[in-house]
């Protein structure tokens, strides 16, 4: 049953900052019992899946920029469930998920299944299907400078 559909809002910084909030509060109540927010959910999920990654490299996947993913890079990072390693160049430091981390991160996606599969039937398949593709085109488009 899908939910009745809020008023647009004339700019889409607004629309997608609404939508952004709406979205993280939902996965954060299933998170909730996890010890992760869905910022930190989120950034283990992208190192289990890409491997050691720089932290340019992360920032630019997620779109973070460098000072916040710095403060949650580091609480991951005092907890074990991340840590870092330096690159061929010395100056590089690479981020990788522990087992510990793993483990954290294989607990907690059942919640975050449940907040995906309550969010899927919400918006129904058709509009689910067009959501990732659409949202990845609009951060693409809205980059500056590259």
């Amino acid at each position: 049953m899908a939910a009745e559909a809020l008023p647009p809002l004339p700019c889409a910084c607004a629309s997608l900052r609404r939508a952004a909030r709406a979205v993280t509060s939902a996965y954060a109540f299933e998170l909730r019992g996890s010890g992760l927010n869905p910022t930190q959910f989120t950034l283990l999920q992208a190192l289990d899946r890409s491997g050691p990654s720089t932290q340019g490299t992360l920032g630019d996947l997620l779109a973070l920029d460098s000072a916040t993913l710095t403060r949650t890079l580091a609480p991951l990072g005092r907890r074990g469930w991340i840590r870092a390693e330096r690159g061929e160049d010395r100056r590089e430091i690479r981020w990788e998920l522990t087992p510990t981390g793993l483990r954290r991160l294989v607990a907690a996606s059942h919640a975050w299944k449940r907040a995906q599969t309550r969010l899927r039937e919400q918006l129904g398949e058709r509009r689910w299907g067009r959501l990732a593709g659409d949202l990845a085109a609009v951060a693409a488009a809205a980059q500056m400078g590259d």
